[in-house]
């Protein structure tokens, strides 16, 4: 099981431009414009191993009160982790997604409570 309980975060944004100079300035760093798939990205600097996270602009990803991705650490395995979903009192809101290259795999949750959750795993 992996130490952090949290492993990547992404914070939606409508101007990605805007919302990165905002951070840039803010905490004083550059952040590193990706793209995945159809999103945009700014990422975060950060140190492997170690938490990561991004703000993020796309489909699916709005701004405001409850609009952050949380990514839990799920195991070694998502599907492992998704089996308990339902009895535990979630529901799947985005089915497991393979990331490129050895990222992993994520899938994101709603817990018992309507929220979205991430979970990441190793495969």
């Amino acid at each position: 099981m992996p130490t952090n309980a949290l492993n990547w975060f992404e914070i939606p944004v409508r101007d990605l431009g805007r919302a990165a100079a905002f951070y840039e300035k803010l905490l004083q760093t550059s952040l590193r414009r990706e793209s995945m798939g159809p999103n945009t990205l700014a990422v975060f600097p950060y140190t492997e191993p170690g938490v990561g996270g991004c703000l993020i602009a796309g489909d699916g990803y709005a701004p405001g009160p409850g609009g952050a991705v949380v990514y839990l650490a799920a195991g070694d395995s998502i599907e492992a982790t998704l089996a308990r979903l339902e009895a535990a009192g979630g529901s799947i809101a985005t089915s497991r997604t393979q990331l490129p290259g050895d990222m992993g795999a994520f899938a994101h949750i709603l817990d018992s409570e309507g929220n979205r959750v991430g979970l990441h795993a190793a495969r």
